[in-house]
């Protein structure tokens, strides 16, 4: 689907992605604007200028990059703030795609490997999610959140080791749905989605240095392949629209078939 046939289903929200600036959280980023959102990309790195830049030149979307780290709670409240100064309304869609991943035996790793995993997935995204929907609370908006989990939240994945990337992931999960019971009263839907593998710099670097651990992942897939963000793109989109206005709390498995093995 081309962008002059894309729907326009999130026109008039204003829409936030956290790790927006590469990778996954960029494609979905730009599919929220194609269907009309307009878009803040979150990150710490220095691409997420252009990708917002790149974003709107496509899209015809109004884009803005903003600086953030999502572990910390002053500069995640500081960083939302500059988003609806700089979009003109508060934020009512957010995409939680800010993550990290660290391979590492779980005997050998440090209580600080550890705690960067998690502080990152799981912490950052509940400082995200909530921030958004005390602003929504306090204006008496609703919205709608869709958190990026992992099929890592449901199953030990082999063969690398990733106990505090598995852990967060499923915290997410939870965590997701905690948020959306106490928050749907208030007209937030927050939702998850858990891709399997998805091609990305990180899965391309591992296809090259360890070509035979990725030979595992594309075989233990039935769908025979990994999946792209754009794979994701459409799902996220109708979550975040008044489409999924019956989906609470729901946790979208995308993981060509992994979890049937």
């Amino acid at each position: 689907m081309d962008e002059t046939t894309m729907p326009r289903r999130l026109a008039g929200r204003t829409a936030a992605v956290t790790g927006g600036g590469r990778g996954i959280g960029a494609v979905l980023a730009h599919r929220l604007a194609a269907e009309g959102a307009d878009v803040a990309v979150l990150d710490l790195i220095d691409e997420a200028p252009e990708t917002a830049r790149r974003i709107g030149e496509e899209t015809g979307a109004t884009t803005c990059a903003v600086r953030c780290d999502v572990t910390d709670e002053a500069g995640v409240d500081a960083a939302f703030g500059e988003v609806e100064e700089t979009l003109g309304r508060p934020v009512d869609v957010l995409v939680t795609a800010a993550g990290i991943a660290h391979n590492v035996d779980a005997h050998e790793a440090s209580a600080a490997d550890f705690r960067r995993v998690v502080d990152v997935n799981l912490t950052g995204t509940f400082l995200c999610a909530a921030r958004v929907a005390r602003r929504l609370i306090e204006t008496d908006r609703p919205g709608s959140i869709v958190t990026i989990a992992s099929m890592s939240g449901h199953i030990v994945n082999i063969p690398q080791p990733q106990a505090a990337y598995n852990s967060s992931k499923a915290g997410v999960i939870m965590l997701t749905k905690s948020l959306a019971l106490e928050w749907i009263g208030h007209g937030i839907r927050v939702n998850a989605v858990s891709p399997g593998y998805i091609a990305t710099p990180m899965t391309r670097a591992v296809s090259e240095s360890d070509p035979e651990m990725y030979a595992e992942w594309v075989r233990r897939t039935p769908l025979g392949r990994v999946g792209t963000p754009e794979d994701l793109a459409p799902l996220v989109a109708f979550l975040a629209s008044d489409e999924a206005g019956f989906l609470v709390g729901s946790d979208v498995l995308a993981d060509g078939g992994y979890l049937l093995g």
